[in-house]
């Protein structure tokens, strides 16, 4: 009796134990979790051109089967992952953008990365933009340097890069042609 009293009394004590190191990873995530969203929304680089810089020259082929190079004559490259929660919720304020700057459909490129399933937002920014697809690390992700999805880059007239942002609505106004 005394053995099943000690291995009782063990076993309790490796269970607040396991309790006591589950909130400390739990405690830990919460402030990483802090420091990530303070940073998402402050100093974190979109895109890696910085801006004035120039992406090197692309020809992509859109879901319309059309030919699109750039960056010069593009107003603004656009990249949205299917596997990224927050991109489903950036269409509405990408595409209000659009029409209110009156960008025309053909100076906008977006740029999704490939996925087995269907893109639920994919007719909606057909309407708006130029739409090709790419593995995550494609061409485009690298000539502009995305390090996050969505990822918006503002063109100026030449194709240098005047701005950069996770949110359209934070976007400066384009340049027109």
């Amino acid at each position: 009796m005394p053995v099943l009293i000690a291995a009782v009394a063990i076993t309790a004590l490796l269970c607040l134990v396991d309790l006591l190191l589950t909130f400390g990873v739990i405690r830990r995530l919460r402030e990483h979790n802090a420091l990530l969203s303070a940073a998402h929304g402050e100093d974190v680089a979109v895109i890696g051109l910085a801006s004035g810089q120039r992406a090197e020259p692309f020809t992509a082929t859109t879901t319309d089967g059309a030919l699109v190079s750039g960056p010069a004559g593009l107003h603004m490259v656009a990249f949205f992952s299917p596997r990224c929660s927050i991109c489903p919720k950036r269409v509405p304020a990408f595409t209000e953008y659009l029409r209110a700057n009156r960008v025309r459909r053909d100076d906008v490129l977006v740029v999704i990365g490939e996925s087995a399933e269907p893109v639920p937002y994919l007719a909606e920014l057909t309407a708006v933009a130029q739409v090709c697809t790419e593995a995550g690390d494609g061409p485009l992700g690298k000539a502009f340097g995305v390090a996050g999805f969505p990822a918006f880059c503002l063109l100026d007239a030449d194709g240098a890069v005047r701005a950069t942002g996770f949110d359209p609505a934070e976007l400066p106004a384009p340049v027109p042609v």
